[in-house]
């Protein structure tokens, strides 16, 4: 299986294992999934200018750039605002690797009019790439890990396949 680590691996990481594990196995459920749809319709009507998904190697898509080397992701709520936040340091580590230096990345939530800025640093650094190589691993994992139940299961693109 390719090496290629997806900012989604590294949102779904700290999601749901299971959620991950499926997703890096390519059992996609989330085309139907009324919380995703409305997600990017959010990401679709919110902040109308400058450039959006801009998608760097297939491996990261920034929601949006502004002047001043800014990036944005929009997110819907701050339900799962961690997942995000690494998610964002992920976009930084992984542009910091390939050269690019002193970009900001802010975390938007259009519904509560809030935002949220993110810094990368060395710790995070060494975190995230322990989280690749944990990525990796259940790559190479015939089965999904166990199931167990949490509070973001009944919004879940994947609930019903755990549920079964």
């Amino acid at each position: 299986m390719e090496d290629r680590i997806t900012g989604v691996m590294i949102y779904y990481y700290f999601v749901c294992k299971r959620k991950l594990w499926y997703f890096v196995h390519e059992i996609s459920m989330e085309a139907e999934n009324e919380n995703v749809m409305l997600g990017k319709l959010l990401d679709e009507n919110s902040y109308q200018r400058g450039e959006k998904h801009i998608n760097i190697d297939n491996v990261i898509n920034i929601d949006f750039i502004k002047e001043h080397k800014e990036l944005h992701e929009v997110k819907k709520s701050k339900a799962i605002e961690e997942a995000g936040i690494w998610q964002v340091k992920y976009y930084l580590y992984y542009l910091k690797q390939r050269g690019v230096s002193g970009l900001k990345e802010k975390i938007d939530y259009p519904l509560l009019k809030k935002n949220l800025l993110v810094e990368l640093a060395q710790e995070d650094e060494e975190q995230i790439e322990q989280i690749i190589s944990d990525i990796n691993k259940m790559k190479n994992q015939p089965l999904p890990p166990e199931f167990s139940e949490g509070k973001i299961c009944t919004k879940c693109a994947y609930h019903d396949l755990c549920f079964i």
